[in-house]
């Protein structure tokens, strides 16, 4: 059975959405993560902690993580930070 949304590998990264990972304070000197981007085609990349086998046993009721997802956390700064540049609709 064919999903109905497959990650595209081609796509490129187009721009942050947020701050960098310094200015938030969530990261060292180094630029590491944790990072949000959008892709040249639309979809959004999360950089962040995988707690995948950590969390797995706690999802809640209906919820699953495919053989080829992760679950990646990222600092709420991250988000709140990302949020004038994620689009309404």
């Amino acid at each position: 059975m064919t999903r109905p949304w497959e990650a595209d590998p081609t796509a490129d990264f187009s721009r942050r959405l947020g701050r960098t990972p310094q200015e938030l304070g969530v990261t060292t000197d180094n630029p590491d993560c944790p990072d949000i981007w959008e892709l040249d085609n639309g979809d959004v990349v999360v950089i962040g902690r995988d707690l995948t086998d950590a969390l797995r046993g706690r999802l809640p009721e209906g919820v699953s993580i495919g053989a080829d997802e992760r679950l990646v956390v990222i600092p709420r700064a991250t988000l709140i930070a990302a949020k004038p540049d994620i689009p309404n609709a």
